[in-house]
């Protein structure tokens, strides 16, 4: 049976609304509050670390954190961006990277493990705060624009 309404392309868009997480990208440091179910109690999980790679892809749109644990243990996760697990995407700190994938950083010990901290002016700062206000606008005009559209079946 051909399905002849939805493409590949619109079955990733489903179900993308925003998330309302603070804005991110690879080399940046974030706080990721997980939801966590222990027997009949849930409580929140923070995951604290810089990511090194991001694979877009609408509602299979991914995030892989880099932590170091205890005993210089490092810990990756890969979280999907639209999970209901995901409480909040906290921003930490910038990194100053030239990549877009970070996997170079598994192969480092130490402090060479370390996602450098990019340092900015007052003026950048307002700049970048800006754009990532508008920004959260646009989404919201998107997000309000799709609900008043009817749902085609």
């Amino acid at each position: 049976m051909k399905a002849n309404k939805y493409t590949k392309e619109t079955i990733l868009q489903m179900g993308t609304v925003d998330r309302g997480f603070d804005a991110f990208t690879v080399g940046d440091a974030v706080k990721v509050s997980l939801k966590i179910k222990e027997g009949d109690k849930e409580r929140i999980q923070i995951f604290e670390g810089d990511i090194i790679s991001m694979h877009n892809n609408g509602i299979a749109t991914t995030f892989t954190v880099r932590r170091i644990g205890a005993n210089s243990i490092a810990v990756e996760r890969v979280f999907p961006y639209y999970s209901p697990l995901i409480e909040t995407v906290k921003f930490v700190r910038k990194g100053k990277v030239r990549r877009a994938k970070l996997y170079y950083m598994r192969d480092r010990i130490g402090k060479a493990a370390r996602v450098a901290e990019k340092v900015m002016t007052k003026e950048q700062k307002e700049k970048e705060r800006a754009k990532n206000v508008a920004r959260q606008k646009e989404r919201a005009q998107n997000a309000s624009s799709i609900k008043e559209k009817p749902a085609e079946l």
